[in-house]
């Protein structure tokens, strides 16, 4: 993480945040959706380690959304979200090595091919904390068209360059 203070006031999750609805199956995985159904630009986001249950992720994408797109919020971390407990035993270090970016990467590949098959033709993704480096290495895949990171956490310089 870029700073401790960054997981230091998590949001307080809520299932029915947002103006969008959840799918049960979007590309594999549940995922938060607002937005013109019809249009062909799309956006993902990628969450921070808190989830796709954060109410201003949600709002974020429905401003997205506003603007004409079909914002996708994957739950990458199927219904388990970090829980910032002092007196867990799973620390950040013991979740993230269960939530890995590559397999966010990995799932959010069947997401993208979710959205070309309804015939979206421009995929962008915005990813916050964790979900920069998914978004960074979609990027350097070629599987989206614009990325975008926000206070983004395990990407490197060579990230950048490639």
């Amino acid at each position: 993480m870029a700073s401790s203070q960054c997981c230091e006031n998590p949001p307080t999750l809520n299932p029915s945040a947002g103006a969008g609805s959840v799918l049960e199956d979007f590309g594999g995985l549940r995922a938060y959706v607002t937005g013109n159904s019809e249009s062909n630009l799309a956006v993902i986001l990628a969450s921070d380690i808190y989830g796709f249950e954060s109410p201003n992720l949600r709002k974020f994408a429905d401003k997205v959304a506003a603007s004409g797109f079909f914002v996708v919020v994957p739950d990458f971390f199927y219904g388990d979200p970090f829980v910032l407990d002092d007196d867990a035993e799973r620390t950040r270090p013991i979740w993230l090595q269960a939530h890995t970016p590559e397999k966010g990467v990995e799932d959010a590949k069947s997401v993208i091919a979710a959205l070309k098959s309804k015939g979206i033709t421009s995929i962008g993704a915005a990813g916050f904390c964790w979900g920069a480096k998914v978004v960074v290495e979609l990027a350097k895949s070629a599987e989206i068209q614009a990325g975008v990171l926000l206070h983004p956490a395990f990407v490197s310089v060579d990230d950048i360059k490639d």
